[in-house]
């Protein structure tokens, strides 16, 4: 999902519900990845886009610098020349905390983030969940983001099916209504070995099949457990369904 995101804006193109509205620079820096399987990732989209630049972990001899430490922040931003419109951090576990092992260490973070925004400069993490579906570590890092967004498996999802999620924002500043339905997408490849993104509206809503399995006489951690979110949220659905009923 990041790498389409990263290729519509570089590209002026498209990326599920959304378009750029023109090429933007972007550089995508890869904490983890290996480069081959970056390189056949790429293949699958095509010709990459000018604008998009690439740095990875696993072609520099020291990897890329702990973005957790403020001298690396300045050491990156003297790297890269011209400024990057769209910076996409993938992701956080292997870009923060790596010389430090404090994988928590928001408070340097944070002010770097800030001011790359206030500069002009756009920041896509990715970052992994925990069991319980909710982000690692700290909460604290949602309060400055606009976007958050959730991937989480369809309920008939099969490993056969690769690439194939729900989106959910579970934070949108500035955005409300339809734009923030939730949608399944699926990266299928044709014939030619092309691949797109196909996507369509999810076709139950979190609260609906949360209704179903509670109907279904499940407990609310059982609930929550059945539609990958925290037992916390699960709780908060059986109340909310409770207050409509």
């Amino acid at each position: 999902m990041a790498l389409g995101i990263a290729w519509a804006a570089a590209s002026g193109g498209s990326f599920l519900k959304r378009r750029a509205h023109r090429p933007h620079h972007v550089l995508y820096l890869d904490g983890e990845m290996p480069a081959e399987e970056m390189k056949q990732r790429l293949s699958l989209l095509g010709s990459a886009p000018p604008l998009l630049d690439f740095m990875l972990a696993d072609l520099l001899p020291r990897g890329l610098p702990d973005l957790g430490i403020l001298q690396s922040q300045e050491v990156l931003q003297q790297c890269w020349g011209k400024r990057p419109e769209l910076l996409v951090l993938d992701n956080l576990a292997s870009l923060i905390g790596i010389r430090t092992n404090d994988t928590d260490s928001w408070g340097t973070l944070q002010p770097w983030l800030i001011n790359l925004r206030r500069n002009g400069t756009a920041v896509l993490m990715v970052h992994h969940a925990n069991k319980e579906g909710e982000q690692r570590g700290t909460s604290r890092r949602e309060d400055v983001l606009d976007l958050v967004i959730g991937l989480r498996r369809p309920s008939d999802y099969e490993p056969r099916d690769g690439a194939r999620f729900e989106l959910h924002f579970e934070k949108a500043r500035g955005l409300f209504g339809e734009v923030t339905d939730p949608i399944e997408a699926q990266l299928v490849t044709d014939d030619l070995g092309v691949a797109r993104w196909d996507w369509r509206p999810a076709q139950v809503g979190e609260l609906d099949r949360a209704a179903a399995l509670l109907r279904d006489g499940l407990n609310p951690s059982q609930m929550a457990a059945e539609l990958g979110i925290s037992k916390a949220k699960g709780y908060r659905l059986r109340q909310k369904l409770m207050e409509m009923s």
